[in-house]
């Protein structure tokens, strides 16, 4: 398998994009596609002695924070994250990671790959851990689309459901609308007719409203709702999460008996670390598009360049295209609401 990594996207690109690279092909036994300056990546794969063991791909160009999305895809072709997109098409990658500008990946994801047929809008899935260690929940969409009409959420929650039982193993995937309410009357009107066609739809296990409180205790495997009210959820749940390790961290007792406590609970200490920091997580996954494209956040290290190239796999190994595509049937067409 072979992942192309934006390696000029992110804060702190492209050393840590190097590195999580240089780490996915140790731990995931994949090949890696370094995407961007040639010579800042050499200079970069020499600190690891890692030099001619990892394919570069020169991409003269890069899209900064600052660019507008689209102008800046269509205005500099020789973009990494443009280039990184050229391979999928060309079938010289199976996947590509980007730490970038979320905006211009979402783009050149939509203008290079386009998406599956019968997909109106495609949408970040991402990953947040819950009550239950063994489980995680898929909350989409969380930034593609800020204004979502009550089909495009429709389809969210088919993509949803199919990610949830192909690439995590969930056997009977619970989806749920994200709401004010648990009753199937709550919400604006947005909320009512998408609730109405979820209901409807046969292909999706929808099992009703999911109130903002309920999304992180592992009563649903999906959460549908538009990239506006996504965004805001996920940045706030990884907000809490730094907030309750800083808590942790300053509660620990000091001193001797401190030390001697931390030392002792190290190992929990540790678990407790991954299951509430964003950057085990990896990311989000664009689904809808004729790719498998992964964007990460843009103050991603190498922890999460790794962990992002992590969910990559796992959607080539699981064909997560082939069925989303397959379960998008026309037999079931999305609902004509909205």
């Amino acid at each position: 398998m072979r992942i192309a990594l934006d390696a000029m996207g992110g804060d702190y690109a492209p050393s840590e994009i190097v590195l999580g690279g240089l780490l996915a092909r140790e731990q995931l036994g994949v090949e890696i596609l370094l995407v961007g300056h040639t010579a800042q990546i050499e200079k970069e794969l020499k600190k690891h002695q890692a030099l001619g063991k990892v394919e570069i791909v020169e991409a003269p160009e890069q899209i900064t924070m600052g660019d507008e999305p689209v102008e800046a895809i269509r205005r500099k072709k020789k973009a990494s994250i443009s280039v990184a997109m050229d391979l999928i098409k060309e079938g010289r990658a199976d996947a590509v990671v980007a730490a970038g500008n979320t905006g211009a990946a979402m783009a050149a994801a939509k203008i290079k790959l386009r998406a599956l047929v019968g997909i109106e809008r495609p949408a970040i899935g991402a990953l947040l851990p819950t009550m239950k260690a063994d489980k995680r929940v898929l909350l989409l969409d969380v930034g593609a689309n800020i204004d979502c009409r009550p089909r495009f959420l429709e389809q969210f929650g088919l993509m949803g459901a199919v990610y949830a039982q192909y690439a995590l193993g969930v056997n009977n995937p619970r989806v749920g609308l994200l709401n004010i309410g648990e009753e199937p009357t709550k919400g604006n009107e947005q909320a009512l007719e998408t609730y109405a066609l979820l209901e409807r739809n046969p292909a999706i296990p929808f099992v009703g409203n999911c109130e903002g409180r309920d999304v992180l205790t592992g009563a649903f495997d999906v959460v549908v709702c538009d990239g506006f009210i996504g965004n805001i959820l996920l940045k706030f749940a990884e907000g809490v999460g730094l907030v309750a390790l800083q808590i942790l961290k300053e509660e620990l007792p000091q001193g001797p008996t401190g030390k001697m406590g931390a030392f002792i609970l190290r190992d929990n200490l540790q678990k407790v670390k991954r299951r509430m920091d964003y950057a085990e997580y990896g990311g989000g996954l664009l689904l809808g598009v004729n790719g498998i494209c992964v964007i990460t956040h843009g103050s991603s290290k190498a922890s999460g360049v790794l962990n992002a190239a992590r969910i990559a796999k796992e959607a080539v190994e699981n064909k997560v295209l082939e069925r989303i595509q397959k379960n998008f049937s026309p037999s079931i067409p999305p609902g004509r609401g909205g």
